[in-house]
């Protein structure tokens, strides 16, 4: 198993440092269409943790984010300290109102993070974080 872990503020030009460390994590670790995907879900979730869950918050606020390479999987988690946020809730919602969620701006992300991951779900931790976890099968 490999694991890494990242702080970084909550500031949008912290997602090439994300994605560097990312790339370096999985380096040889993943194929290259399954090391996109995870790009692009790793990169919505961190920007929606800076917009969304601490818009009002200092760009200091931190946000954590953890990576872990099993046999079989990845894992991905991105912790934020905003309010408790309902994923199912705000999925289902887009899904109805949005028959194409191309077309539209609002919660796209949610959309592609929920397609490009096998299981995709948010607790509230003890110390009051949000985690979002992001799984996704490694296929050969």
């Amino acid at each position: 198993m490999t694991q890494s872990s990242l702080q970084v503020p909550t500031d949008l030009n912290a997602l090439e440092e994300i994605l560097r460390w990312f790339e370096t994590v999985t380096f040889t670790r993943l194929p290259e269409e399954l090391l996109e995907k995870c790009k692009i879900v790793l990169t919505e979730a961190f920007t929606n943790a800076v917009r969304h869950a601490h818009r009002q918050r200092s760009r200091t606020t931190p946000i954590d984010m953890e990576v872990m390479i099993l046999p079989d999987h990845i894992e991905m988690r991105v912790w934020d300290s905003g309010e408790p946020f309902d994923l199912e809730a705000a999925l289902k919602c887009v899904r109805q109102l949005h028959s194409d969620p191309l077309k539209h701006e609002g919660k796209r992300g949610l959309i592609f993070m929920s397609k490009l991951t096998d299981e995709l779900y948010y607790h509230r931790t003890p110390d009051e974080r949000n985690c979002l976890v992001m799984k996704k099968q490694i296929t050969d």
